[in-house]
């Protein structure tokens, strides 16, 4: 196949809630392209974009898929995406490249969740949308529901170009208000008739046609003229202004369709032909560290990888879009991240899993290569001497974490080695060896999402994983001021060990003034690597313990804050001063010393008041109005603080802090309250105590795990 000018590439995206039919208009597209002879059907798992065997497992899609077909003398790239929220990740891999997203909307449910949450990263991208009332022959369909829902979440730039003029089980027909026309579909789609649009939807067609009149002449003074002297616009200049409005976000028009009788497709095509914009036509692509990257095609060539796949058989599959330049067969590349020389040995356009081979992309185009070296998601090639970074995606923050049983310790490596390969395929999946909590932890989106990792590693790796409840990374400290002393004194044969340390503990805060009554030598107050502070005072008045023990002191005392006393965590926020001590001339040394304040730094810790902190999480929940009450009750059994409520649009958003530990499960748990009409976010916020009894719960459990430690 020829290659495509920049100007005659399309990039859209197909967004959407889970069930809203992306896929199925996705083969729609293709057949009415002519790109397949036949369409095949998400429940006969036989689509072009659901191609994986997961996919069709599970009867929906999991991965962002890239498809492509021609119209008129045009490339249209199409990227399917899972409406899922466990895998937003693929949506916003997408939306990276895509110069146009079609929000794909359920007659029967109206503005779902999944689609206000993609919307934050449409809005964020500035990408032109276009949006897309599906099912409309669904015996439940209401279009005006939806469509007014659009409006009241997205606002007044959605604008109507088509309504169904007998949405339903016999929805065959939609007045076009762009070109005042009613297309009649055959009873199995494909090619309309074009017909008068009958008398009593007249006024409402005129109504639509005059907004869209306006919204034109609005974004171009010169269409704004011709305007006010001529009351309306020709096709031309309607067009003309529709196409700026929407480059701007200023408009987004509706469509309707039935993906499943392949109705009002043709028309979505043509109007991504003629309206939306080329990769030419978008702004300048923005660089790592400012700066930005027009889409020339003279330029020299620039490569960004958005998507990596490994595939069985074939190895690493890189996806990437021309940014700028032509790429063609053999050309050598630099990675600007790592200064690997990358040699694209072949260049593929992509039907799903089906890849035609091409001598040469331009810019604005999306293909894929196979068996590049060492570059990965989110990395950008150029020519030699050229360090240009495209900014890379940013991908939403874990909402899940669970830790990892290895089936065995003999295949501890080789499960490490499969996490680490579905990481790079999948950056919104963190994998951590946590020394901390001596667990491998992963983080994911969610469980439908960790689920999908647990299948990956098995089927292709090998290695069957089990997830567990994670252990919480607790902190201790203390509450109030204690001083103690503790003598070491070691002697059997040859030199002994002698040191004898007294200490002060109190809770630190920034700015305190020095330790009351003590003689304060020097101070230093150093920033934990966990969080929280530490400081040490040397307060020692003439001489009973040498300076030059100091540091084995310092050592002492950040041994046992590594390994606290009351559950094994971290320490934080505590201020140490040494004010007195003895030495033996011949018998102490570092390492008595050393030995000495961890003791004493240990046994004056219980008498502090001690404190375990634990891990609280800011937590966002958007859930319609009908649900509120069940989640609230939900919220109230995990110890949340209720920080606030909100109406947004039709949804309403609890704000509210909540311990760690509390929230294992709660994706789904929220699911199930809500019947998947809900989202969440969650953000780190602080630490803070742990109630009475969960304390004593917390040191007891160690406690016992230590004696039991013991007995092994």
């Amino acid at each position: 196949m020829a290659a495509y000018d920049t100007s005659k590439i399309r990039n859209v995206v197909l967004v959407g809630h889970s069930g809203c039919g992306k896929t199925t208009f996705a083969e729609t597209m293709l057949y009415e392209a002519k790109a397949i002879n036949r369409r095949g059907s998400v429940g006969d798992g036989n689509t072009q974009s659901d191609y994986t065997p997961l996919e069709q497992q599970r009867g929906h899609s999991l991965f962002a898929s890239l498809l492509h077909c021609s119209w008129k003398d045009t490339k249209i790239n199409i990227l399917d995406t899972p409406g899922l929220d466990d895998f937003v990740g693929e949506v916003v891999t997408a939306l990276k490249v895509a110069d146009t997203a079609v929000v794909m909307l359920n007659a029967r449910s109206g503005v779902e969740v999944g689609t206000e949450l993609i919307w934050e990263y449409v809005d964020t991208y500035g990408t032109p949308s276009i949006f897309v009332i599906n099912q409309l022959d669904h015996e439940k369909s209401d279009f005006e529901k939806t469509l007014e829902q659009a409006i009241n979440r997205f606002g007044n730039r959605v604008l109507p170009m088509q309504f169904p003029v007998n949405q339903g089980t016999g929805f065959n027909s939609i007045v076009d208000a762009l070109r005042m026309v009613m297309y009649v579909f055959p009873p199995d789609g494909g090619k309309p008739e074009k017909k008068p649009i009958p008398a009593e939807h007249k006024t409402r067609a005129d109504e639509m046609h005059n907004a869209l009149v306006e919204a034109a002449a609005e974004n171009d003074e010169a269409l704004m003229e011709k305007f006010f002297e001529n009351g309306t616009l020709d096709e031309e200049d309607l067009s003309a202004g529709l196409r700026i409005g929407l480059a701007h976000h200023q408009f987004f028009p509706v469509f309707c369709a039935s993906a499943t009788k392949d109705m009002g497709s043709g028309r979505i095509m043509g109007f991504i032909h003629d309206v939306c914009p080329s990769p030419a036509d978008r702004p300048a692509a923005a660089l790592e560290g400012g700066g930005s990257k027009p889409c020339d095609p003279k330029a020299r060539p620039c490569v960004f990888i958005f998507k990596t796949v490994n595939e069985p058989k074939v190895g690493n599959v890189s996806y990437f879009k021309v940014f700028s330049g032509v790429l063609k067969t053999g050309d050598e590349l630099t990675n600007s991240t790592n200064s690997t020389v990358e040699r694209f040995t072949a260049l593929f356009e992509c039907e799903g899993k089906n890849r035609e081979q091409v001598n040469e992309l331009y810019a604005g185009d999306i293909g894929c290569t196979v068996k590049l070296k060492n570059s990965h998601t989110n990395q950008t090639l150029n020519p030699k001497g050229s360090e240009t970074k495209i900014e890379p995606i940013h991908f939403p923050t874990p909402r899940i974490r669970m830790a990892v049983v290895p089936p065995s310790k003999s295949e501890v490596e080789k499960m490490a080695n499969a996490l680490h390969s579905i990481q790079e395929e999948d950056p919104t999946l963190l994998v951590e060896q946590s020394l901390e909590l001596k667990q491998t932890i992963v983080q994911g989106q969610g469980e439908m999402h960790l689920e999908i990792v647990r299948t990956k590693s098995e089927q292709n790796f090998g290695v069957h994983i089990e997830f567990i409840e994670p252990r919480i990374p607790y902190r201790e400290t203390i509450t109030k001021e204690a001083n103690h002393m503790y003598r070491h004194k070691k002697q059997s044969g040859g030199a002994g060990q002698f040191a004898e340390v007294h200490m002060r503990i109190e809770p630190y805060y920034d700015g305190m003034p020095n330790p009351h009554g003590l003689t304060v030598k020097n101070t230093e107050a150093e920033d934990l690597k966990w969080g929280g502070k530490f400081s040490f005072c040397w307060a020692i008045v003439g001489g009973s313990i040498d300076a030059r023990f100091t540091n084995a002191i310092k050592k002492g005392i950040m041994a046992k804050l590594e390994e606290g006393p009351l559950t094994g965590s971290y320490c934080r926020d505590i201020r140490v001063s040494i004010f007195d001590g003895k030495m033996h001339p011949v018998d102490s040394n570092d390492m008595a010393f050393q030995i000495a304040s961890t003791i004493a730094f240990k046994e004056a810790f219980p008498m502090s008041a001690p404190q375990i902190l634990e891990p609280i999480y800011n937590l966002e929940v958007m859930c319609d109005a009908e649900f509120m009450g069940g989640v609230m009750g939900d919220l109230q059994t995990r110890r949340a603080i209720i920080m606030g409520m909100d109406a947004e649009g039709h949804y309403q958003v609890i704000k509210a802090r909540v311990p760690l530990k509390e929230l294992h499960r709660y994706s789904s748990t929220l699911r199930s309250l809500t019947q998947g009409k809900a989202k969440f976010t969650i953000s780190f916020a602080d630490y803070a105590a742990v109630p009475g009894d969960i304390q004593a719960k917390l040191m007891a459990d160690y406690a016992a795990h230590a004696t039991e430690e013991e007995h092994h």
